[in-house]
Parts: structure tokens; sequence; C-alpha cells
């Protein structure tokens, strides 16, 4: 079962989840979490790398294969900043399919009056947050008024704040900049922003952290301000569910992420992979119906082994950004122009080959692999010769870039990429008669 490690706000507990973990318990490995300081846990003045830390101590210690984090203000500055460690190869996350954030504080310094910071800074005077603070602290960040134990239990966790916590996040975490080391992540992620939400509304989470995400989109509940969890759980519920569900359908398998995840894979190849998994850019070069061309011609080449539209989502992005095996035929012109030529090109000669059967997709290609360009001549054999030279170079890139996606390494067992680790430089193999396997190949399927 997939893992959900959820991330509280300021001021709150594991408990602000408890309705959204209700709704989606059966379906997922819902898993809390007090942050340092709060909810009763010991309290410690952390920094934002010591939050990171420990997030990364709390995932390795239960080291899912297959999960995501929704993060909440506070803890969506820690969920961004998982998901580039991530996205760096580390290992403690490793296995992360999607990003939630509500509310979500950025990698940038956090927007707020600084009259306001120095008032919650001051709540602590006393060396606790007292009730009648904890209140106006719940009522400022809720659009309505909390009623009966969610107000009461809001109010609860606020109060048993520790002081060292909530101070160092005023004072140091939220305005900690982080925003060259987030960049730009390639996991999906579903921003969610309360309608009536103040410095982390709508704008500012387009502003601050939807730039990080490349897949990514915002989501706006009507009638909520801050605390959604509190405010709109049903709906929050259904939002996560809604995202980490597709993210989770294209996970890789169990087997394939604890091997990547191993001593055995080094920090630099374990990113590459990941960035490879992740969805491809949107952006590219080709039309839309020169991309339905290429939908076709990957299904009619790889017949129900591949996605074809997130193939060919891959091949329009190198494209566009120029990236190639570094080699082209002297007969054709650039990457990208042939491209579009040549897809043009067959749906012209096939008059529709997007929308053509199965069998007359393979007869046209056929055709054009097998043609010697030897009658006829004139600018029909100048356009033949060309379009059996691009087929050539299209079928070895949609081979290439399939094969080099891990989904299709782990379909096929390939485990290559397993030879060296950051601690473990170049184990190699030790048995390399046919059909055997190594004792750390097993996760894959195979006999040890």
């Amino acid at each position: 079962m997939a893992s959900l490690y959820f991330l509280h706000a300021l001021g709150g507990s594991a408990r602000e989840w408890d309705r959204v973990v209700a709704a989606l318990s059966d379906d997922f490995d819902c898993i809390p979490l007090d942050l340092p300081g709060f909810g009763g846990s010991a309290d410690a003045a952390s920094d934002v790398t010591g939050l990171v830390d420990w997030f990364a101590a709390e995932v390795g210690r239960r080291q899912p294969q297959s999960w995501a984090v929704i993060g909440h203000s506070m803890g969506g500055k820690i969920a961004t900043l998982a998901a580039a460690r991530a996205r760096g190869g580390d290992p403690s996350f490793a296995g992360l399919a999607a990003v939630v954030l509500l509310a979500a504080s950025p990698p940038a310094p956090e927007p707020m009056a600084e009259d306001r910071r120095a008032k919650m800074i001051g709540w602590c005077a006393g060396g606790g947050i007292g009730t009648a603070d904890a209140e106006a602290f719940i009522d400022a960040n809720t659009a309505a008024s909390l009623s009966g134990p969610d107000r009461a239990q809001a109010i609860a966790d606020v109060e048993r704040s520790g002081c060292a916590a909530w101070t160092a996040w005023l004072e140091r975490g939220s305005r900690e900049d982080w925003r060259s080391e987030a960049g730009i992540i390639a996991l999906p992620a579903l921003i969610v922003a309360g309608g009536e939400d103040g410095d982390l509304g709508v704008e500012a989470q387009r502003r601050l952290n939807l730039p990080h995400y490349r897949d990514a989109r915002v989501e706006v509940v009507d009638g909520a301000a801050h605390l959604l969890p509190y405010e709109r759980h049903a709906e929050v519920a259904a939002l996560i569910r809604d995202h980490v569900a597709p993210a989770f359908a294209r996970a890789l398998p169990a087997s394939f992420a604890a091997l990547l995840a191993s001593d055995r894979v080094s920090r630099r190849a374990r990113a590459a992979m990941m960035d490879r998994h992740a969805a491809p850019d949107a952006a590219g070069t080709l039309s839309t119906a020169q991309r339905a061309t290429l939908v076709a011609l990957i299904e009619t080449l790889l017949p129900g082994a591949v996605d074809a539209p997130d193939l060919a989502r891959r091949i329009d992005a190198s494209l566009a950004e120029g990236r190639g095996d570094g080699w082209r035929l002297a007969d054709l012109p650039a990457d990208a122009l042939a491209w579009q030529w040549g897809l043009d090109t067959l749906e012209a000669q096939t008059l529709g080959f997007a929308s053509a059967s199965a069998a007359r997709r393979e007869e046209a290609l056929r055709a054009i692999g097998e043609d010697s360009g030897e009658d006829g001549g004139g600018e029909a054999l100048i356009e033949r010769r060309h379009m059996r030279l691009w087929f050539a170079e299209a079928r070895a890139e949609v081979a290439r870039q399939w094969v080099a996606l891990p989904a299709t390494m782990a379909r096929i067992g390939y485990d290559g990429f397993a030879v060296g680790g950051d601690d473990m430089p170049l184990p190699g193999y030790r048995l390399t008669a046919a059909n055997t396997r190594e004792p750390w190949q097993s996760p894959l399927g195979a006999p040890a």
C-alpha cells in the first residue's frame, strides 16, 4: 500500500489531519507526523535544514517504496525541500511520487507583516502560549470560526507548541531563502490555496511555490482560509486522492525502487533515473497534428509496450531543447525540422496515418523502410530517400528513449545502473555465467 506522509502547520500537530486521514486510510498508509516541538514532542529550535533532516530520518526509518508528502503551511516548505533532495538522489527520499502543498510556506522567505511576526513571538514571553493568544491565532487563520471539537483541538495544539520551535520558525525558518536549492522539481505537485487566505493565498502560491514545479496545478478552495484540513477536510481529502492516485499508478515497481534506493546506486545515477521517470516537460516543437502522428508511430513501432503519448511528449521535449544522440545524417536538416517534415510527410503519404488502422500503419511503415528508391526520379525520389533516412532515425530515437526509461528497465529486469554507489565504488558483478544472478539482484524478481 502506498504511503502518505502529512506535515502540519505552525502551531498544529498530527491531529490536524484526523478527518483527512479518516477519508483516505482505507486506500493509503497514512502517516501524520508531529514536527519537532509540536504536538507534545520534545521542544527543539530547529532551522529548515534540521527540519528536513528530521523528516529524512522519519521517512528513512520506514523505508516506503512509493509515497507522497502532503505539507501544510510550515510543513509545505519542508515538503518542497524534501522533493528537491529526492531530485538530487537522496536515498532517504527515494520513492517519492507526488507532492501536495496546502497553503504552503514557500522556499522563499514567507510573506508576513513584521509587526504580526513580533506579536506572535511575544506570545512566548511568559514561557508558553496562553489560551487567549491561541484562540486569536486560530480565529485569524480561518474564514469562519471553527466549532466544537475541531476548535478545541486546534487551540490546544497551539497552546502546547514548544516555544523554542515556535520562535525558531518565526525568527529563522520562515525567513530562510531556499529558492536556489529548491530549483525546478519534476515531481507532480498539487498546490491548494484557501480562497480567503491572506499572506499564503492563491496569489502567493502562484508567485512563490508554482515556479518550483515543472508539473503542477493550483486549486482554490472557496470559503476557506489557512487551516484547510479543519475548514474543508472532505474537499482536501478528495483533492489529495485525485492527485496521488495517478502518480502511484505510474510509480516504479517496489522491487526496482528498492534496488534504485540501495547503496549500489550513486546519488548522481539515482537522480538521473528519477528525472527520466518524471513526467516530461509539456513544452515542445511539434504541432498538435504532428504530435498525434508521432503517437500513432510509437504505437505502431512498440505496440502495447509503452505509454505512447508520454513517450511522444519526451521526444518532442528533447527536440525543443536540442537534445539528441550527438549526430545527424548530412542529407537531413536539423533534428526538429527533420521530425516536423517527416511526420507531415508520413501523414500526407498515407492520407491520415494518425487515424489509420494498425494494419494500414504497418503497411505504410514497411513500404518506407523497404523502399530502395531505385525507380522514378526527381523530387519524388529525393522525398522517398529522405523519408527512408528519417524513418531509420525515428526508429532509433523511439527505441533509445524507450529503453532509457526506468519503467522499461524494470520491465525487462535491467540492473546495469546498480554498479557504483557513493560508498561502494564500482562493485561490479561477481557471477557472469549465463542464467546466474547475484543476491543483490534478487529484488528484481529473479532467483538469488
